[in-house]
């Protein structure tokens, strides 16, 4: 959705809880029917590697083709870490309930930290014109998105962010 799009809405509280929710319902449900009919345990990684590769496509062609978005201002969540370690998790115990308890909690848990290399870089604060932010507000408050919807900017308002304008406490 929105906050997987744009590097200064990824760091905000539904980025880390929806996402990682969303996201595993394709892996899991290749990865299920790759185990049960085929004994092959890399169903999940298979299917995000596809997703991360659809992705990639589209971020570059719609994002940077069209409308010149810099690559590291729309790059796509990373969710390979998650998806190895439920995919070992079925090869080690053999278990679909197993895996979906204990692989699915790896593929939530595992979703920020593995981010995190890409995400470390846009979080130093700068000062710009006497507002402190970070590089991700910064690159958000100078690449404008014209059909930003009115929920995100209600979202914003929990945080003690700016939206180019005054923090909202």
């Amino acid at each position: 959705g929105d906050w997987d799009f744009w590097s200064d809405w990824k760091d905000r509280r539904l980025w880390v809880t929806v996402l990682p929710i969303m996201a595993i319902t394709f892996p899991a449900a290749v990865q299920a029917v790759l185990w049960w009919r085929y004994r092959i345990a890399f169903g999940a990684t298979l299917c995000v590697l596809g997703l991360l590769f659809g992705e990639w496509v589209n971020r570059y062609f719609n994002f940077w083709g069209w409308t010149y978005f810099p690559i590291n201002f729309v790059f796509p969540s990373q969710l390979i870490p998650g998806a190895i370690v439920s995919d070992v998790v079925l090869l080690v115990s053999g278990s679909m309930q197993l895996t979906a308890v204990v692989g699915g909690l790896g593929f939530g848990l595992l979703f920020y930290p593995g981010n995190w290399p890409m995400m470390a870089p846009l979080h130093l604060p700068v000062e710009y014109n006497g507002m402190m932010m970070t590089l991700a507000d910064l690159s958000g408050y100078h690449y404008v998105r014209t059909g930003m919807p009115e929920y995100i900017r209600m979202v914003e308002k929990g945080t003690l962010r700016t939206f180019g304008k005054d923090v909202a406490p």
